[in-house]
């Protein structure tokens, strides 16, 4: 695996190039290129993958929350390898030269004209932390303390997850206490510079993330749940964050892409998601799924089922209203966080009321959906299925927090694995070997050839390169 910096290599080609032609004094020097990359384009750059990761399919499949509509084949576990290559070369690259340029004494102080040095600073180690903790999750250990250097190494060696997650706890921590009252950072199309919000990001992140080690090391676990807590995490939905598309060909939704521009309708919302909405009268549906055009009526996809015996029309594609060209991602919520509180009082971490909160998460949850009213809410919770029950309580979390985690792809398959909430039958007739619903995704194909050293002491430490081997926490 081949992971480098493109801006250190374009510097050192630009070096090289000086050296070879300084007989030509300034003649080859553009007075119209920039004396060291924009921060600003930078940033705005990296953050255009937050809506790849917030509207991933894959993991939606994996969750039979969406099925397959004409091709039966993710939804069946086809794919094995996923490459990550991506995020090296693009957001973490552009993340790690914008803290190299606001920390390095030479070009800081023009790097400062796009935002404070450690405004800066700060929103790139947060959105770092965020990629690196979607990756992580995905494949389990990965190259992390020794990427992103350069020319120093084209062969990163594999940190294990364990190590990731206690660096990205320090990371998240140190950045949301980094902003200062200095010029507020430009380029920001998630969070437009507002440091308060980004520091509610970063603390609710550590939250989310903390949950996630409740099987394999909760002491730890409750420790940094209630310091991100302290630290102050969403309060409301005001505090969303959504990744927004834009009403442009060139960057609209990719449900919009898929089911107007392009015309494939590929997915729908499964059956496995439709009929347990209608089973409990739940008003997110019609916030979820439309209407089957030619019934009228709420049918989910039949998930993974094949041969195929329907069409688009027969099927409740994803609701008009959340897949408009430019409609809103869902990248970490309130209502998520509500959930992660809840099932927290109940594993004693914290001495909040778990009935109290999961309820909360719920109403929150239809609010962010717009299909609250107290008559709805009062009528669905008190129902024998969604009733809070002590000794139900983690599957009744579960349940409600994959029925609110709808369409948050990989949130929703990581809690899945975590919590093995709600009970989920595999593919009746899969493409894997094993027959079961992934558990993580395989490394790229060139890891072998490419990486071959770091590769094998990876698989001999952590397990087979497939997708039944489970990540760290995952127990």
């Amino acid at each position: 695996m081949k992971i480098f910096n493109k801006s250190m290599f374009a510097l050192l080609v630009a070096a090289s190039m000086t050296t070879a032609c300084n007989d030509f004094g300034d003649i080859n020097i553009s007075p119209n290129s920039p004396a060291q990359p924009s921060t600003s384009s930078l940033l705005t750059g990296a953050l255009t993958n937050v809506g790849g990761v917030a509207t991933a399919m894959v993991p939606c499949l994996y969750t039979q929350q969406f099925g397959d509509v004409t091709y039966i084949e993710e939804s069946r576990y086809k794919t094995v390898n996923f490459d990550y290559a991506g995020f090296y070369t693009g957001p973490l690259n552009s993340l790690q030269t914008i803290i190299q340029l606001n920390t390095d004494a030479i070009t800081k102080d023009a790097a400062a004209s796009a935002g404070s040095n450690a405004n800066q600073i700060a929103t790139a180690r947060i959105l770092k932390a965020y990629f690196y903790l979607n990756m992580t999750d995905r494949w389990g250990d990965i190259p992390y303390s020794a990427a992103l250097k350069g020319n120093e190494n084209f062969t990163p060696a594999f940190d294990k997850q364990q190590d990731i997650y206690t660096d990205l706890f320090k990371e998240l921590k140190e950045a949301q206490a980094q902003f200062d009252g200095g010029k507020t950072v430009s380029g920001d199309i998630l969070l437009s510079g507002n440091t308060a919000r980004w520091k509610k990001f970063a603390n609710t992140l550590r939250a989310i993330m903390a949950l996630r080690l409740s099987k394999v090391d909760a002491t730890k676990g409750k420790a940094e749940f209630v310091a991100a807590l302290a630290d102050g995490a969403f309060t409301s939905n005001a505090d969303n964050v959504q990744f927004k598309y834009l009403a442009d060909a060139n960057y609209e939704h990719p449900l919009y892409n898929n089911y107007i521009t392009t015309n494939r309708k590929d997915f729908a919302v499964s059956d496995v998601m439709v009929n347990l909405l209608v089973k409990l009268n739940d008003p997110r549906l019609a916030a979820f799924a439309d209407k089957a055009t030619g019934t009228n009526t709420y049918r989910g996809v039949p998930y993974a089922v094949f041969p195929v015996t329907w069409k688009a029309q027969d099927v409740s594609l994803a609701a008009t209203s959340m897949r408009a060209q430019n409609s809103a991602a869902n990248v970490l919520t309130y209502a998520q966080l509500l959930f992660a509180q809840a099932e927290a009082a109940k594993l004693g971490w914290t001495s909040g009321n778990a009935k109290t909160l999961y309820e909360d998460a719920i109403k929150a949850s239809m609010q962010q959906w717009g299909v609250y009213t107290d008559a709805a809410y009062a009528s669905y919770i008190a129902q024998v299925d969604v009733v809070y029950s002590d000794a139900k309580a983690l599957e009744l979390i579960g349940t409600q927090r994959w029925i609110a985690l709808f369409y948050q792809g990989y949130e929703s398959w990581a809690e899945w694995r975590r919590t093995n909430y709600p009970a989920l039958t595999p593919a009746a007739k899969p493409l894997n070997t094993s027959g079961k619903i992934p558990r993580r995704m395989a490394y790229p194909t060139s890891e072998p050839t490419l990486n071959k050293t770091n590769y094998d002491a990876v698989v001999a430490r952590q397990g087979a390169d497939v997708q039944e081997t489970k990540v760290w926490w995952d127990k």
